[in-house]
């Protein structure tokens, strides 16, 4: 099933593709998606983003709702703009901007989600992967994230230097926490050390622990939007069970964007917290079977 990680992608897929080309309004547009997303009761969702969006309930304008943390919220949807303008790095940058303080208004965060969608623009484009390092070199500006893509580098040039080792080196060796500079560090390492190899880059990031659905779903983008649909297991997509919002529905919402359509599909909205409730249960059914013996 989806995460809110694939939800959020997919509202903001939603809002792109009803305002291609004006950032302040998809900011608004997806506040208001946010609102009604909560209403929803997720199983999951970020203190930060919901923070965010009890401000705009309360009539915080979209773009003074976000709140001060550096959470992965906004790089967990940024990488659907890196691939629509694909073409134009000065919307790239203007689109995750206000895409990310409608949310997260930390520095971190919003340089957090500028190179995820910039890793997606040319994951899209097959740059090389030393290419790809000095244009996202150049986006880089926090200390945390400055000491982590030093640690990237060099581990990229250890052939056998894992996932999971690199993540160990910059203090995840016991998860990757939800904290944007190591979730995106972790992921770019990932994308570039398994270039082409969609199954085993996502493999590797759920392997480090921790916030394994977020840094799972931004690597997964990276690479996705390399290989695209090919390049993902088949198994994968056949195992997904989703409703209203399946995987067709994500095809529908990928054709609109890439056509023009000014339209977003539709699905049926009032079975989203039915869903949910479902969605829930299955969570606390797993946390219980983990505190099993395995056989």
């Amino acid at each position: 099933m989806f995460s809110d990680d694939t939800e959020h992608t997919l509202m903001l897929a939603a809002a792109l593709t009803e305002h291609p080309n004006d950032a302040v309004a998809v900011q608004r547009a997806l506040g208001w998606k946010l609102r009604w997303w909560l209403l929803s009761l997720p199983a999951g969702v970020g203190l930060s983003t919901a923070k965010a969006i009890l401000r705009l309930w309360i009539g915080f304008p979209a773009a003074k709702a976000g709140v001060y943390s550096a959470g992965n919220g906004a790089a967990m949807r940024s990488a659907i703009i890196g691939v629509v303008f694909g073409d134009d790095a000065a919307k790239r940058q203007a689109f995750a901007r206000a895409a990310c303080r409608l949310t997260h208004t930390d520095p971190r965060a919003e340089e957090s989600a500028l190179l995820v969608a910039e890793a997606a623009c040319m994951a899209s484009q097959h740059f090389s992967s030393h290419a790809a390092l000095h244009v996202l070199e150049k986006l880089i500006v926090s200390d945390e994230m400055k000491m982590r893509f030093e640690a990237l580098k060099t581990a990229l040039g250890s052939p056998h230097k894992s996932v999971l080792e690199y993540a160990d080196e910059i203090g995840c060796g016991c998860g990757v926490s939800g904290f944007a500079p190591n979730t995106v560090a972790v992921a770019l390492f990932a994308w570039l050390r398994h270039r082409g190899d969609f199954e085993s880059a996502v493999r590797s990031v759920i392997q480090c622990g921790g916030d394994t659905d977020t840094v799972a779903a931004i690597t997964g983008a990276i690479c996705g939007a390399e290989t695209g649909e090919p390049g993902i297991p088949l198994a994968w997509i056949d195992g997904i069970y989703e409703w209203p919002r399946s995987v067709n529905y994500i095809r529908r919402v990928a054709n609109a964007l890439s056509s023009g359509n000014r339209h977003a599909p539709r699905y049926f909205w009032p079975a989203v917290p039915l869903r949910n409730l479902f969605f829930l249960v299955i969570v606390i059914l797993h946390g219980f079977r983990r505190m099993l013996p395995p056989y």
